[in-house]
């Protein structure tokens, strides 16, 4: 089925989604995914992604997640990062979109999935700047978050006060982690940091590193796309989805 475009409310105005439901419907167990666009915020790559969880038989709603700051953009994912205006812009965007406030919008994202037939199990995925926020949904929303993977996300286990690693102990969720084989954001000691926290929290958890592949490697418009590493990204999602949404 072809995307959907709503307007989700929240307590802070009102953000712009894309809902994409599989072909025949929403399968028997009624799983919903939210997905947790990178820094450079929703367009057809993340579009793309949307469609193959969906066309597992998923619910995929993919929201914007800088919507506070009215319009943006658009960023070439490729080049954003070069270009000095845009990255002051990227950079203002991403500074002004707090942990708590992505965590207090993700119940109604959630709401918005439940609406749209969603009403079982569901999981988060984010990429970049969407990994933390993943792992934060999970932690804010222990009772309907079942499962939340990050793939290059970045401060997983930082020094600041909402680093998700903090959370650990309000995870119920199953946790999956793919790592950029070096990852400036998402260095060795904050990896250990993160095993530690979810270990000692009793998470189920798995950290996987795939060597060769750099920050922002799974999203087909980054410069740093890597077609293999993205595929080994798909195998393990589907997998990880599959067996905790059914």
């Amino acid at each position: 089925m072809p995307k959907r475009e709503i307007r989700i409310t929240t307590e802070d105005g009102a953000a712009p989604a894309g809902l994409f439901l599989p072909e025949g419907g929403i399968g028997a167990a009624r799983a919903g995914v939210i997905l947790y666009m990178d820094a450079f915020g929703p367009r057809a790559a993340l579009d793309t992604m949307a469609e193959r969880m969906a066309a597992a038989g998923r619910a995929v709603l993919v929201p914007d997640l800088f919507y506070r700051a009215g319009t943006y953009g658009p960023f070439d994912a490729a080049t954003a990062f070069g270009d000095e205006a845009k990255r002051a812009e990227l950079m203002a965007l991403i500074g002004g979109t707090s942990q708590a406030m992505t965590a207090k919008d993700s119940g109604a994202f959630l709401d918005a999935l439940a609406e749209a037939g969603a009403t079982g199990p569901v999981g988060t995925v984010g990429y970049c700047m969407g990994g933390a926020r993943a792992l934060t949904a999970a932690a804010e929303y222990p009772g309907r978050v079942r499962a939340a993977a990050s793939f290059h996300g970045g401060n997983l286990a930082s020094e600041a006060e909402d680093s998700p690693h903090r959370r650990a102990g309000e995870i119920k969720a199953r946790v999956y982690v793919g790592m950029a084989g070096e990852d400036r954001s998402f260095p060795p000691a904050q990896s250990a940091l993160l095993a530690q926290a979810l270990r000692e929290a009793g998470v189920d958890y798995a950290l996987e590193n795939y060597p060769g592949c750099a920050h922002g490697w799974c999203v087909s418009d980054h410069s740093v796309f890597n077609e293999a590493g993205a595929e080994r990204h798909w195998r393990r999602l589907g997998v990880f989805f599959d067996e905790t949404l059914g």
